[in-house]
């Protein structure tokens, strides 16, 4: 497998992995503008030259869109292989190339975001614990924050207290979210119509600086969703899915 990095200069051009389209669908431009500020903060995207969901996504923590302590660390913000390319080996040939990477950057080690058990949109924790990393903190609503040090002595990273329970006092549903994911751009405002069609309560926060998403009352900023001010998921919402939760 190739793989190429996509930077200011190529990524006009490139397609970016997780919606692949023309640069006009609003998914891909929506991603696009979003990558192309990160990449001023030190955002690595690296992807398979085929096309297809193979690549990785990092960045110095001190700019994640998380609520994380972990000063010196790459916080990965996305490893995605999926379909023909599951199975073959890429996404440690993705992570190897972001340790090595990190490691000539003079990082402390890697951290990122995955569960006790496999959750849509987050890394496999078995894949993770197969390459060496470890659970360095919890949030009450299951999401984890592993980390793989590069020395034995580095400190480890952690959760902002605004994080560590996740839980809001506004009613109905509230749902915070960022241009990170580029499924957002199409599919929040089909949820908002769908809620206002069925007279529900929905607000959707979209988190538009890194010191928002900072200080978000989650974990997880690329999409979380409340009701009646708890926590209820981190999966990306159509309109069947939110009509199946709202039937239940």
């Amino acid at each position: 497998m190739e793989y190429i990095k996509v930077t200011n200069e190529n990524i006009d051009k490139e397609h970016i992995c997780c919606a692949i389209s023309n640069n006009n669908d609003i998914q891909v431009s929506s991603k696009k503008e979003w990558l192309k500020e990160q990449f001023r903060e030190g955002l690595v995207f690296l992807k398979s030259v085929e096309r297809g969901k193979c690549f990785i996504e990092y960045l110095p923590a001190e700019n994640a869109w998380n609520p994380i302590t972990a000063d010196g660390y790459m916080y990965i913000d996305c490893l995605w292989v999926a379909g023909s390319f599951k199975g073959h080996g890429y996404g440690a040939d993705l992570l190897d190339a972001c340790m090595e990477d990190s490691k000539s950057k003079g990082k402390k080690g890697l951290c990122i975001l995955s569960s006790g058990k496999k959750k849509p949109f987050l890394s496999d924790p078995k894949f993770l614990q197969y390459k060496g990393f470890k659970v360095c903190d919890e949030a009450d609503n299951g999401i984890q924050l592993w980390y793989l040090p590069f020395a034995a002595d580095v400190p480890l990273p952690e959760f902002k207290e605004c994080a560590r329970h996740p839980h809001i006092e506004e009613k109905g549903y509230v749902l915070y979210y960022t241009s990170q994911c580029p499924f957002n751009a199409k599919y929040v405002p089909i949820v908002e119509e769908v809620a206002r069609e069925n007279g529900v309560s929905f607000r959707a926060i979209h988190l538009q600086s890194k010191e928002e998403a900072q200080n978000a009352p989650t974990p997880v900023t690329t999409y979380a969703l409340f009701y009646n001010g708890a926590y209820l998921t981190n999966e990306q919402m159509n309109d069947r899915k939110f009509l199946k939760l709202l039937s239940k």
